[in-house]
C-alpha cells in the first residue's frame, strides 16, 4: 500500500490504545484527525492466561513482591500494545514516523483519588518508554493524574470525546460505555456535559463467569439467561451507597471486587454452596443494567438516545434489560452513529494523546472536579 502523503494538518494520525478493567486485553485504533475523527483501523490482542492471572492479582493489595512483579507486569503489558501497534501500522501502510504520538493508557491497578491525604491517586502500570523504544512513535501516557493533583477524581476522561463525536446541538444524547466499569455521558444540547462511573460494568459479570465456567466472560449473556434474578441479593447489590452518590465520582475494581460480592453473597442468605451459579449471573447481569438504568434516569436531563460502547454492547441480555429498564429511551450502540462499540475508548486515547500535543486540555472540570481545565498526559519521544 502507498503511504499518503504527508498532510498539513497538526498531528494528524494518532493510536490509541486501550485496555480497560475487564482485563481481556488491548483495543486499539489508528485515527485520522485530518477531518473530524476517522478510524483507519482497529486491532486487538487478548492477554494471555499469565498475563491476566498477574494484572488480576495485583488489582489487590496482599501480594508478595508487589513492587517488582508490577514492573515486570508493565513490560508485557507495554509489548502487547507494541503488537497491537505495528498490526496498525502494517494493516494501513503508515510508518512509525507518520504517527505523531500513542496513547496509551495503561492497566488500571488501584483507582483511589481524594482519599487518604485529600489528594489520593490513580495507578496505571505501563512502560511507556520501552513502548515507544518498540514502536519508534513518541507516546503519552499517564493520562489521568494530572487531573487528579488537580483535586479531580481523573476518571472518566472519555466524555470531551463523546461530546466532538456523538454530541448534536439543541439534543441531550447519552454515551454508556460498559467495560469492566460502567460511566455514563450526559451530552446535553447547549454543549454542557456531565459524565461519571455509574457503577459496575462486566467485572462482576465477567468474574464470576470465569470462576462458574471457564470462560472468560458470558458470551451475549446467554448464561445468564437461563438463571433466575435472586431478589434479596439483588436488593444488596442495590444498596452499595456509590450507587446513591452524586457526581463528579469515579470507581473501580477497588470496589467492585469478587470479595465485595462474596460478603453480600454471605448477607442475603445466598452463599455460592445454596445458589445456582446461572442465578447470580443472572443477578449480576440485573444489578448493571439497574445501576445504569438509575443513572440514565436520575441524571439523563431528559434525554431520548441512549448510545452505548465497551464489551457491554454485545451483551445481548444485558442491552435488553437496560432497553426494558427505560421505555422512553431509545438505545442502540455507537455503531449506529458510526464508530464501532470496540473502538471507541482507545479512540478517545488517541484524541487525549492530540490534545497533549497540541497543548490542549483534555479534562472537563464538570465531569471530574479538578479546579479546572489541566493538559493531561507525559511525552515520551520516540
Amino acid at each position: 500500500m502507498n503511504q499518503p502523503a504527508p498532510s498539513p494538518i497538526a498531528h494528524r494520525y494518532c493510536i490509541g490504545l486501550m485496555s480497560g478493567t475487564s482485563l481481556d486485553g488491548v483495543d486499539g485504533v489508528l485515527v485520522d484527525f485530518a477531518e473530524g475523527t476517522q478510524v483507519l483501523w482497529h486491532a486487538s490482542r487478548g492477554f494471555d492466561a499469565a498475563l491476566r492471572a498477574e494484572l488480576l492479582a495485583l488489582n489487590t493489595p496482599e501480594g508478595r513482591d508487589e513492587l517488582h512483579r508490577a514492573a515486570l507486569a508493565a513490560n508485557a503489558l507495554a509489548r502487547s500494545y507494541a503488537e497491537v501497534v505495528r498490526e496498525l501500522l502494517q494493516a494501513t501502510g503508515l510508518a512509525p514516523a507518520q504517527i505523531a504520538a500513542i496513547g496509551a493508557h495503561g492497566q488500571t491497578v488501584r483507582h483511589r483519588p481524594q482519599m487518604f491525604d485529600g489528594t489520593g491517586y490513580t495507578l496505571q502500570l505501563n512502560s511507556p518508554a520501552l513502548l515507544a523504544e518498540l514502536s519508534g512513535v513518541a507516546v503519552v501516557a499517564d493520562l489521568r493524574s494530572r487531573d487528579v493533583a488537580a483535586g479531580g477524581q481523573g476518571a472518566p476522561l472519555v466524555p470531551a470525546f463523546h461530546q466532538g463525536v456523538f454530541g448534536r446541538p439543541g439534543e441531550t444524547v447519552l454515551v454508556l460505555n460498559i467495560g469492566g466499569i460502567a460511566n455514563l455521558s450526559v451530552l446535553a444540547g447547549d454543549g454542557t456535559v456531565l459524565g461519571f462511573d455509574c457503577g459496575p460494568g462486566n467485572a462482576l459479570m465477567d468474574g464470576w463467569c470465569q470462576t462458574h465456567t471457564g470462560q472468560p466472560y458470558d458470551d451475549g449473556g446467554q448464561w445468564a439467561a437461563t438463571g433466575q434474578v435472586l431478589p434479596a441479593l439483588l436488593d444488596r447489590l442495590l444498596a452499595e451507597p456509590f450507587l446513591q452518590q452524586p457526581p463528579p465520582k469515579s470507581t473501580g475494581r477497588d470496589l467492585f471486587h469478587a470479595d465485595w460480592l462474596a460478603g453480600h453473597l454471605s448477607a442475603s442468605a445466598t452463599s455460592a454452596a445454596d445458589a445456582r451459579p446461572a442465578d447470580v449471573q443472572a443477578t449480576l447481569t440485573e444489578f448493571t443494567a439497574r445501576a445504569c438504568a438509575s443513572a440514565v434516569q436520575r441524571f439523563g436531563r431528559g434525554g431520548g438516545e441512549l448510545l452505548v460502547c465497551g464489551g457491554g454492547a454485545f451483551n445481548t441480555q444485558l442491552m435488553q434489560r437496560i432497553a426494558a429498564l427505560l421505555p422512553g429511551v431509545a438505545v442502540d450502540t455507537t455503531a449506529a452513529r458510526g464508530l464501532p462499540p470496540q473502538q471507541v475508548e482507545a479512540a478517545a486515547f488517541a484524541w487525549l494523546a492530540r490534545q497533549a500535543l497540541l497543548g490542549l486540555p483534555g479534562n472537563l472540570p464538570a465531569v471530574t472536579g479538578a479546579r479546572g481545565p489541566r493538559i493531561l498526559g507525559a511525552i515520551h519521544p520516540a
